[in-house]
């Protein structure tokens, strides 16, 4: 697979009742430098106008901090990139299910096989337990991954508007609908339960096939990445492996580890702008 060359606006922000006379903020919204990704140019802009401090975070995403403290109703904010993406994720050397037991991954890879602020233990779920165990029995991890795919997709149905930011694995299970995190934090659930670490990915993505000059409006998307001897990538949303038309944005444990725009403010009650990203394939 090829990478493509990118060009991506993701507007947002916040609108208040009344005026606010502080707020703080951080932004996730520039594409990460990594794994064969190359970002070419970010421009953040903020209104009100406020200056910005940049800094890497522990999970490794761009993180665009900035606090204003003049009246305002509005809160914008436009991160303007352009990148040219990965073809896609090398193929892991693939792993047992000894290897995954073995101390060497339990402490590397802790914090990517427990249950986290989105994602619970599957094993406690009585839905969800005899599932965990058919992922234990397939001969080998690589095996038990595709499984989950198959399962999560079979049991959640792609539903705009069923579910929110602040949905849960568990709930999205219970709901059998979801969008894109709803299928990763499902999928997040069952694999780390089953001793398989794995890892919330944030992003775009643009259309399946090459489209030059063609712009696709959209959300932030989320999938899956794998440890098997190495990560690997898997969107589950779409069924699909992480190729040239994703956008690496950040990774954490789950949702609340890589929100776009998340802050505090001092005013009164707010109500979001909405999200509106546009994606467009640049030639090169």
């Amino acid at each position: 697979m090829s990478g493509r060359r990118l060009r991506i606006q993701h507007r947002t922000g916040y609108r208040y009742a009344s005026d606010v006379v502080s707020s703080f903020n951080e932004v996730r919204m520039t594409p990460l430098d990594d794994d064969g990704q190359v970002l070419i140019s970010h421009e953040l802009r903020v209104e009100p106008r406020a200056a910005v401090l940049v800094y890497t975070d522990y999970w490794g995403a761009k993180v665009e901090s900035f606090d204003t403290h003049e009246p305002h109703d509005v809160l914008e904010v436009v991160a303007t990139s352009t990148v040219d993406t990965a073809g896609g994720h090398p193929r892991a050397q693939g792993v047992s299910w000894q290897e995954l037991a073995g101390e060497k991954v339990l402490d590397r890879w802790c914090e990517y096989l427990r249950p986290s602020s989105y994602v619970d233990d599957a094993l406690a779920d009585d839905r969800r337990y005899d599932l965990v165990g058919q992922l234990r029995r397939e001969r080998q991890p690589s095996d038990a991954v595709n499984l989950c795919n198959e399962m999560v997709r079979g049991h959640i149905a792609y539903a705009a508007g069923s579910t929110d930011v602040s949905t849960t694995a568990s709930e999205a299970w219970s709901a059998g609908s979801g969008v894109c995190q709803d299928f990763t934090h499902a999928m997040l659930s069952l694999l780390r339960s089953a001793g398989i670490p794995a890892r919330y990915v944030s992003g775009y993505l643009h259309v399946e096939e090459e489209a030059p000059g063609e712009t696709v409006r959209g959300e932030s998307h989320a999938w899956v990445e794998v440890w098997n001897g190495g990560w690997e990538g898997l969107d589950p949303t779409n069924d699909r492996v992480v190729g040239g038309a994703h956008v690496l944005v950040a990774r954490g444990r789950d949702y609340a580890d890589v929100p776009p725009l998340k802050g505090i403010y001092a005013g009164g009650a707010s109500q979001g702008l909405g999200v509106d990203v546009e994606i467009t394939q640049l030639r090169r």
